[in-house]
C-alpha cells in the first residue's frame, strides 16, 4: 500500500493537468505552440503512458496497454511533431486517461494490489512517478506560455516601465572546505542526487539574489547582445541565428518600454525580480560583462551546481525558487551512481545543469539536492541565473 500523502499528491498533479488541458480551446491543446515544445495533449498523456508503463508492464507484466500507445510517447520511428497530430481527440484522451488513473490510485491504495517487487521499496517508484506527473506540469505550463506569447496585445502599454540598475548585490563568501552534496538515501530522491559526495570546494563569493531584471536591462543597454567579447563561440553561432536582443518573454510596447509576458497575459517587469526566460549562453554573457563592469565583480562566472547546493544548505541564499538558475557546469553523474528505475534513466542526459525552482515547480521537487538540466540554447524554460566571485582575499 502506498503512503497517502503520496497518493494525494498525485490525485492532485491529475487534477492540476486537467485543469491546464481544458483551460485552452480544444485545437489549442493540440497545438504546438513552440518547435521544441510538445502539445498539452501529448505531456499530458505521456504521464498517463508513464503509470502504464511502470505500473502495469514492469511491474504487472501486462504490457498490452502501454504496447498501444508506446509509438505516441516514446523516441522511436514517428517524431514528435508526429506524434502529437496521432494523438485523439481530446476528450478521448481525457475519458482515456480518467479510467487508467483511477485504477491506477485503486491499486496502489490497495494493500497487496500491487505485486511484491525491488521497484517499489520504500515507495521508492511511486516517488518516482509523482515526482514525474510534477515536472509533465510544469512543462505543460511552459507551452502555455508559449501560447500567451502567440496571442499578444499589441496595444499593451507598460504602467510602470523597467528602468535599467547597475549590478549591486548581497555578497556572502563560503570559505574553502570539504561539503556534502547529494541526498541521503531517501526515498524520493531520483538516481542522479545519488550517492551523496564530499567535495573539496575553494572558497568563493556567491551573489544572494539571482541576476534581476533590473540588472540584465542594463546588460541590454550597455550593448551586451552586439559585443562577441562577451559570447562564447557556441553563443555567438546561437546569436547569430537567433538575432533576438531581449529574453524570450520580454517585449517592448508602443513607447519603447520592456514588459513581460506570463501565464496571465502581459505585465509590467518587476525590476527586483530575477529575470527569467534567457538561456545558458546569454547567461554566460552576462556574467562576462558584469565580471568587466567595476572591480567588485572581477572574476563573475556562472555558479557551479555545488557552489549553489552548498550556499543553499547554508540558507543564505534569497530568491531561491523563483526561477530555475543556469549553472556553469556540464551535467553528469555522481561516482558510483547507480541507475534508477532503469538503465536509461538520467545517465543518458547531457546538457547545462540548472539549480533552484522557478514559481511554477511543486513543492515535490523543491529541495536543495535537486537537478534539472536543459541544452544550453533553450529559453522557453521559467530560467535565470546567478553568478559567484572569487574570494575578496584575491584582490586584496
Amino acid at each position: 500500500m502506498t503512503t497517502p500523502m503520496i497518493l494525494g499528491q498525485l490525485n492532485g498533479l491529475y487534477e492540476l493537468q486537467q485543469q491546464l488541458l481544458e483551460s485552452v480551446s480544444e485545437s489549442e491543446s493540440a497545438r504546438q505552440f513552440h518547435p521544441q515544445l510538445p502539445s498539452l495533449n501529448w505531456y499530458f498523456g505521456r504521464g498517463v503512458y508513464l503509470e502504464l508503463y511502470w505500473l502495469r508492464e514492469k511491474l504487472e507484466q501486462e504490457n498490452d496497454l502501454s504496447r498501444r500507445v508506446r509509438h505516441l510517447f516514446e523516441v522511436g520511428a514517428l517524431s514528435r511533431q508526429e506524434q502529437c497530430q496521432q494523438l485523439p481527440p481530446r476528450s478521448h484522451l481525457l475519458q482515456w486517461a480518467r479510467e487508467i488513473r483511477d485504477e491506477h490510485l485503486r491499486r496502489l491504495a490497495t494493500p497487496g494490489a500491487l505485486p511484491d517487487h525491488s521497484l517499489t521499496t520504500d515507495d521508492r517508484l511511486q516517488w518516482f512517478l509523482l515526482q514525474e506527473q510534477a515536472k509533465i506540469y510544469e512543462s505543460m505550463l511552459e507551452v502555455l506560455n508559449q501560447r500567451s506569447l502567440n496571442t499578444l496585445d499589441a496595444g499593451f502599454v507598460c504602467e510602470r516601465p523597467l528602468i535599467a540598475a547597475e549590478p549591486d548585490w548581497e555578497i556572502r563568501e563560503i570559505s574553502q572546505g570539504h561539503y556534502r552534496i547529494g541526498a541521503r538515501d531517501e526515498p524520493k530522491a531520483y538516481d542522479n542526487e545519488l550517492p551523496p559526495q564530499a567535495v573539496e570546494l575553494s572558497s568563493y563569493r556567491i551573489a544572494l539574489t539571482p541576476v534581476s531584471n533590473a540588472q540584465y536591462l542594463t546588460f541590454m543597454q550597455a550593448g551586451g547582445y552586439e559585443d562577441s567579447s562577451y559570447w562564447s563561440e557556441h553563443g555567438q553561432d546561437w546569436l547569430r541565428e537567433n538575432p533576438h536582443y531581449r529574453p524570450e518573454f520580454w517585449r517592448q510596447d508602443s513607447k519603447g518600454q520592456w514588459y513581460g509576458i506570463a501565464l496571465n497575459g502581459q505585465g509590467d517587469l518587476p525590476p527586483d525580480e530575477p529575470v527569467v526566460g534567457i538561456n545558458h549562453f546569454e547567461a554566460e554573457a552576462f556574467a562576462q560583462w558584469a565580471g568587466q563592469s567595476t572591480a567588485e565583480y572581477e572574476g563573475a562566472i556562472l555558479q557551479h551546481e555545488y557552489q549553489w547546493e552548498v550556499a543553499a544548505r547554508s540558507g543564505v541564499l534569497k530568491q531561491s525558487g523563483r526561477a530555475w538558475e543556469w549553472c556553469g557546469n556540464s551535467y553528469h553523474t555522481y561516482p558510483e551512481y547507480t541507475p534508477y528505475p532503469d538503465e536509461h534513466s538520467t545517465s543518458q542526459t547531457s546538457g547545462q545543469v540548472m539549480r533552484g525552482a522557478s514559481i511554477h515547480t511543486q513543492r515535490v521537487l523543491r529541495r536543495s539536492s535537486f537537478r534539472h538540466w536543459a541544452a544550453p540554447a533553450e529559453r522557453f524554460h521559467f530560467t535565470g541565473t546567478r553568478l559567484v566571485f572569487p574570494p575578496r582575499h584575491q584582490w586584496s
